[in-house]
């Protein structure tokens, strides 16, 4: 699979992206045009009501089931128009099925840049979710690959798990109401809400989605590389940050898809 063009969307709800330089990491990196574009909903905002309507159906209101579409109530309809024309996040965290909203997407972009050699890569700070048959239970995903691409800045934070020692400190400080100690004493081990490393951390996820459309492969199972796919956010800072690159061999697929760069 070849890409002649990336059209990259923002999320102005999250600011920490630093979307030009995301577009600056992509066209370095897999030599290829880089057109950035705003907020997805915004670009195309002649749906914006119909697009509410889909948002609402693809929410997810049992995470111990398998998706079922619903038909959503006026109310909610109208909290999907306010979330995606008034960009303000809120602590409302909402699931939403991950393949659905990925279809939302994909129905939205016209026909006329639906080509296969088009790759859209949407920032997006809604909970995209996958159920899981092994476990049977819905989990949050801070990437959907597919064409087109979603990358959840609430699933980079939310989806993996913070140090063990935390969730252990959690439980002994809500009882005796500690809850800031504990907090300060894990600061830095873990992402938070607008969080200065979302910027370098997003890279990493912009990496998997294209991999995974160009190779058919996203992840790497080695936490030396940028295409380790984190279940834990000490992982994701160490391969993300502190190792910060591709392995050897995903550099050389690299090296070899970007081979006849001019």
């Amino acid at each position: 699979m070849k890409i002649s063009k990336v059209f990259l969307y923002d999320e102005p709800s999250v600011p920490e992206i630093n979307i030009t330089e995301l577009g600056k990491f992509i066209k370095k990196n897999f030599c290829v045009e880089v057109e950035i574009r705003e907020q997805f909903f915004s670009f195309f905002k002649e749906s914006t009501r119909k697009i509410a309507y889909e948002l609402a159906t693809s929410r997810i209101f049992n995470p111990l089931a398998p998706f079922e579409k619903r038909t959503p109530t006026s109310e909610e309809i109208i909290l999907e128009e306010n979330s995606i024309t008034n960009f303000t996040n809120t602590s409302n965290i909402v699931m939403y099925d991950g393949f659905e909203f990925r279809q939302i997407v994909a129905n939205t972009i016209p026909e006329t840049e639906s080509q296969p050699d088009k790759f859209h890569l949407i920032c997006s700070d809604k909970l995209t979710c996958t159920y899981d048959y092994e476990d049977y239970r819905y989990h949050g995903r801070a990437v959907i690959c597919s064409n087109p691409a979603i990358i959840s800045t609430t699933g980079i934070i939310e989806a993996p798990a913070k140090p063990r020692e935390y969730y252990l400190g959690m439980f002994e400080n809500m009882i005796q109401g500690n809850l800031d100690m504990m907090k300060n004493q894990f600061k830095g081990k873990y992402l938070e809400y607008h969080d200065v490393k979302l910027s370098e951390i997003i890279k990493g996820y912009a990496m998997q989605a294209l991999f995974y459309y160009l190779t058919g492969q996203p992840f790497c199972e080695s936490k030396n590389c940028r295409l380790y796919n984190a279940h834990w956010q000490d992982d994701l800072l160490h391969s993300q940050l502190t190792v910060g690159k591709l392995c050897n061999d995903h550099q050389k697929i690299l090296d070899e898809i970007t081979k006849n760069c001019e």
